[in-house]
């Protein structure tokens, strides 16, 4: 298999048009649109792994790819917001779309395009959810809330999000 092969299986590509940037609601928070523009064929696929969907499993996950990611040449100076992005996609998809069920599991993608950037992929098995149902954080009575700024950290810290396969996967990208 190629390594353009390899990007587009891994990204879930069926054609040399990946899905694109994710255009920002009211609430704060992405919509899925179509047209990230990553040319499978520069892709640098650095790590593909599955995480099981147990919340212990998400620090040891975060550092392994974090320790890959910091030695990468499109992370340099972004390595903050990469790991707060990427952990609080994991924990997302840990709790909501494996429910924390140790026997079902999260994948996850980092590749690197020395043009583009960095893109990162979390996919879980759930059934997914509208962002455009999330609440903002930052208005009315939900500023006092323990939970739910996840998806609002990442749309602040990341240079586009998108949201695909009906909400069980987003895809990050950092320049």
């Amino acid at each position: 298999m190629t390594q353009a092969s390899a990007a587009r299986d891994l990204f879930g590509y069926a054609t040399d048009t990946p899905p694109g940037p994710a255009a920002r609601t009211s609430n704060g928070m992405s919509e899925e649109q179509p047209g990230l523009e990553f040319d499978p064929d520069a892709l640098q696929v650095t790590v593909r792994r599955r995480v099981p969907g147990k919340l212990d499993a998400l620090s040891p996950a975060v550092e392994d790819v974090m320790a890959v990611v910091r030695q990468m040449e499109c992370a340099q100076g972004k390595e903050f917001e990469i790991e707060t992005s990427l952990r609080e996609a994991l924990a997302n998809a840990i709790r909501h779309g494996c429910g924390n069920d140790p026997d079902k599991a999260v994948e996850l993608c980092v590749a690197c395009d020395p043009e583009r950037g960095m893109l990162i992929v979390v996919r879980d098995p759930g059934p997914g959810f509208d962002p455009r149902t999330i609440p903002s954080p930052v208005r009315g009575r939900n500023v006092f809330r323990h939970h739910g700024r996840g998806i609002y950290l990442i749309n602040e810290l990341m240079d586009e999000v998108s949201f695909e396969r009906g909400g069980s996967e987003i895809r990050m990208i950092k320049r």
